[in-house]
């Protein structure tokens, strides 16, 4: 039930998620410290399944704040500031990644003039097979929630949002499984985790774009429940918002890497 408010603002109540985010955060990159070097991989996954736990705990408790009327529209304004700001730092995040390509790839074309470094034999990719095929899948998951969404807001058809997302989920599975075909095919002809600057740049840029399809599928497979228990309507749906958003941004980050290191990078290095 909502409770009445006499002002738009949020005031929160004192929270242990802080604190528990904080400290299983720090578990879990110290553990992966001491995994790297041998040690124990238990602490690791320890402070994983609290931040995981952490998580949930957390993000429902704004899912109820939504439905006993705290997300106002002037907090609905800071919270998709908040995640706009969230997609500028990922943003960030992959534009070092494609200066390393870049610059590797500039380095490549003078064949590194005054070094020892030896551009390796490179099994040669054709952008024209599974990667178009996997930028048609992640083309067309950005048409299927961005349905979904005009279905929510401009009609409030739930079985057309229900429709859409569940699409744009599965469609989520698939690039992530062809995208697994394609690294085991990769390996197979003789590509390595590391060990060149080529090999690193392309498994860490496409990889991380993996990752964060991932993340992105959950999201949405988390809309997907909420919308068939009802919770959008078109006036209150910030956490669809957020994940239509999220995925328009994989959906773009996808074509910047097949462009560049597809149809430029791997063919001519190849």
């Amino acid at each position: 039930m909502a409770h009445a408010k006499n002002h738009d603002y949020h005031i929160l109540h004192p929270s242990i998620w802080p604190l528990l985010g904080a400290l299983f955060g720090f578990a879990m990159l110290f553990g992966a410290v001491l995994w790297m070097h041998a040690v124990t991989p238990y602490l690791f996954w320890i402070g994983l399944v609290g931040v995981l736990y952490t998580m949930f705990g957390w993000w429902s408790e704004v899912v109820h704040e939504s439905h006993i009327g705290d997300h106002t529209p002037v907090v609905q304004i800071g919270l998709r500031y908040g995640f706009i700001l969230f997609i500028m730092s990922e943003v960030m995040f992959f534009a070092a990644w494609f200066w390393s390509v870049f610059k590797h790839l500039i380095y490549s074309m003078h064949e590194y003039e005054g070094s020892e470094y030896v551009i390796p034999a490179i099994y040669p990719v054709d952008p024209f097979s599974l990667p178009l095929i996997n930028t048609v899948v992640l083309l067309l998951s950005g048409c299927t929630v961005t349905w979904a969404h005009h279905a929510l807001v401009h009609g409030n058809v739930r079985k057309d949002l229900i429709a859409g997302l569940a699409l744009t989920v599965v469609l989520g599975i698939a690039f992530t499984g062809l995208q697994a075909y394609e690294y085991m095919h990769l390996l197979h002809e003789g590509w390595k985790f590391g060990e060149d600057i080529f090999y690193s740049n392309f498994f860490m840029a496409t990889g991380f774009h993996g990752f964060h399809v991932i993340i992105g599928t959950i999201f949405l497979f988390v809309c997907l429940i909420r919308a068939i228990r009802g919770d959008f309507t078109p006036k209150q749906h910030v956490g669809f918002e957020a994940a239509a958003w999220y995925w328009h941004f994989v959906d773009v980050v996808w074509l910047f890497l097949f462009f560049v290191v597809y149809i430029w990078g791997t063919a001519h290095l190849g």
